[in-house]
């Protein structure tokens, strides 16, 4: 479909990486440039660069930058212009595998759009397949058309038809599989049973956002001879994936804490001791001031007179001791007892959990299966109808409801 070159060339359909949410398209075309929040980018810069590559913004500082792509369907899904409503990924992929489209396939798409299932379904059924695809409204088929040009599907892969199907029908017969993105469905089915191969089972897909539309379907395939009707829902369940720290055991944590303990009891012993050294300080000081005084009032006393005086202090054994005492089991041996630390790595274990708040319902989904009828059969089957008078053509159709997450 698009360029199968390792580099950009010009006028080759890009995909420009902004941000996991944000991705733009982008037409190369030398002269221009890209402005973005992350900076300026040349369109010439881009020629030649290979796909997958991480491009430096053009400026002072530099330091923004882009990833340029190579467009995928997957890809073009999440970047291309909206024109109307879109399928995503997840019910592409299951219309895909629900419908049995492989390489080869001939497959009817009414109502193209966007386009964004047009492209998912060309890269399958590939240059051997046909997808016949109509659009009603003229100003999308326009765009579509100009797209599929620029984007290479207009090479008999992708046939594009300007038609009201509802009304003309497909103008084509022996297809595998027909898919229905219309706001009354119902109305083409007859015309999609026509289309359908008879040689074999073939399968119908209708895309419908309201439950209304489903009843109408459900009825409009009963009346038409389809069979396993059943309808589905498809919801994404993001899951939020992050590193978190490994746990320690129990042997490590009980470690931890007894280092905890020492460090706490060391922190209490230098507190006492400073506290006592605070106390010496002040007592020493206070004795200084007053010997001084003692001096200045007595300086005609002798110098025996003096010692005697120094001789009335507090004996040593009566003083406070300044010596830190030992707490036994703990300060002496805290240096003895110390645990040995590892230094390790640290180790990160992953973790996985689902969001709470998921984007809700996009469409509802009805498939049905057209059954070849053996010769002769039909026949049979015709005259025992009639012999009934009818009956059981009024029953109310049943529909097999199925959440697909």
């Amino acid at each position: 479909m698009w360029s199968s070159a390792r580099t950009v060339a010009e006028g080759d359909t890009i995909i420009v990486w902004l941000t996991r949410d944000q991705l733009q398209p982008l037409v190369v075309t030398p002269g221009k440039d890209l402005n973005t929040k992350f900076g300026n980018f040349k369109h010439a810069d881009l020629v030649g660069v290979p796909y997958g590559s991480k491009v430096a913004s053009r400026g002072a500082s530099g330091r923004g930058f882009i990833h340029v792509l190579r467009p995928t369907p997957e890809l073009w899904t999440l970047a291309l212009p909206h024109r109307t409503q879109i399928l995503y990924l997840a019910d592409i992929a299951f219309i895909t595998a629900a419908l049995n489209v492989r390489r080869g396939s001939r497959v009817v798409e009414a109502g193209t759009g966007s386009a964004s299932f047009s492209h998912s379904i060309a890269r399958t059924i590939g240059r051997a397949g046909r997808l016949f695809s109509f659009e009603f409204h003229e100003a999308r088929f326009l765009k579509a058309r100009e797209e599929f040009r620029r984007h290479g599907l207009l090479n008999g892969m992708v046939r594009l038809q300007h038609r009201n199907v509802c009304k003309d029908g497909f103008g084509v017969s022996g297809v595998d599989a027909v898919f229905l993105d219309l706001p009354a469905p119902w109305e083409a089915v007859g015309y999609a049973k026509e289309a359908m191969r008879k040689d074999r089972i073939a399968r119908i897909c209708c895309f419908s956002p309201c439950i209304e539309q489903v009843l109408r379907t459900v009825s409009a395939l009963n009346d038409a001879g389809f069979t396993e009707i059943t309808m589905h829902e498809t919801l994404l369940r993001p899951i939020e994936v992050f590193q978190t720290p490994k746990l320690p055991s129990v042997g490590e944590a009980a470690a931890e804490l007894k280092r905890a303990e020492v460090r706490r009891e060391e922190k209490r012993q230098r507190q006492i001791a400073a506290n006592r050294r605070a106390v010496e300080e002040a007592r020493e000081g206070k004795e200084a001031k007053e010997r001084e005084g003692k001096r200045e009032e007595g300086g005609k006393r002798k110098v025996v007179d003096d010692e005697e005086g120094e001789g009335e202090e507090e004996p040593e054994h009566k003083r406070a001791r300044v010596d830190v005492p030992s707490t036994p089991g703990v300060a002496s041996t805290a240096s003895s007892t110390r645990p040995r630390t590892t230094t390790s790595a640290p180790q990160k274990i992953n973790v996985a959990k689902a969001l709470a708040e998921v984007r809700g319902h996009t469409s509802y989904l009805t498939f049905a299966s057209l059954v070849p009828v053996p010769a002769g059969y039909a026949g049979r089957t015709e005259a025992g109808s009639s012999s009934n008078g009818g009956s059981g053509g009024g029953d109310t159709p049943v529909v097999k409801v199925e959440n697909a997450t």
